[in-house]
């Protein structure tokens, strides 16, 4: 299951892109991209001079088809930073290829964006987290992947990156430095963790819960792994936070139950804290 791309489709969807910026003056070339997870979306409604381009218009872009995920890119300021944020993503369990879920992440790097920033629903897995909770992403886990659906699988482009980057620090770790002295400065608790992906749509058994945390991760959900990838290989700096939206169940005896119902409420509930931490961290890329 994979989709190739040449050089020339991520230039079409560049230009496209820079037709529509450059018609309204105030909004400079974006520097900084930002990917909104389920339930997160609202997090594009703090973007000032905005410019909203429905992917759907953008040539060669999928469509979006979850509930919760605008399905469109606005481009303005953000805490004194141009930002290209990505309202709504795609996923591998949508019937689409690593290829086109990673598609923007490449013409983000077309458009010179240096910077990416990864927001993500996710489940807790370690013990000790709880539904609100925000984590830092140290490192993951792409099971899909892993099973041979990889977004770099295929020809490769150079002008991206080399054939086999390595994965060592694909989280940027001064990034991640900002982010928790930002999170220390406003007091908003953030843990850290690994998180890893699985192919969903379906949420894990009690039996792969229990798998999946014996395995190292701290957090499970649906996306994220193949954007982060194909960014580190493109040469962008990373940095990953994960929303615990949900406690995941590792017992067939539990009263508990995970549903995108809950994802999307609790994704909403963290959104102030979320926002109020990206513009921090935003401003100090700025200074």
């Amino acid at each position: 299951m994979h989709t190739h791309f040449s050089i020339q489709a991520y230039d079409a969807a560049k230009a496209f892109i820079q037709t529509r910026i450059s018609h309204q003056s105030v909004t400079r070339q974006p520097t900084v991209g930002l990917v909104l997870g389920s339930g997160l979306s609202s997090l594009a409604e703090s973007i000032q001079d905005a410019i909203h381009i429905p992917y759907a218009e953008i040539p060669h872009f999928p469509a979006s088809t979850v509930e919760g995920h605008a399905g469109q890119l606005v481009v303005g300021q953000l805490a004194g930073v141009t930002v290209c944020a990505m309202q709504g993503r795609f996923h591998f369990y949508e019937g689409y290829t690593p290829q086109q879920i990673t598609f923007p992440v490449r013409v983000m790097a077309r458009l010179g964006i240096q910077t990416l920033i990864l927001t993500n629903a996710a489940g807790g897995l370690n013990h000790s987290f709880r539904a609100g909770d925000l984590m830092l992403i140290e490192d993951h886990l792409n099971l899909v992947g892993m099973a041979g659906n990889h977004p770099l699988y295929g020809p490769n482009l150079a002008e991206f990156g080399p054939r086999f980057p390595s994965m060592t620090r694909t989280y940027d770790l001064g990034l991640a430095r900002l982010l928790l002295e930002t999170a220390a400065e406003l007091e908003i608790p953030v843990q850290r963790g690994v998180y890893v992906m699985v192919s969903g749509p379906s949420f894990e058994t009690p039996a792969e819960v229990r798998f999946l945390r014996n395995g190292g991760a701290d957090a499970v959900g649906m996306s994220t792994a193949p954007e982060a990838i194909v960014a580190h290989h493109a040469g962008m700096r990373v940095l990953g936070i994960s929303s615990i939206t949900n406690v995941a169940v590792d017992s067939v005896e539990s009263d508990a139950d995970a549903s995108h119902a809950e994802v999307l409420e609790t994704g909403q509930q963290i959104v102030p804290r979320l926002t109020r931490l990206l513009i921090g961290l935003l401003g100090k890329l700025a200074g």
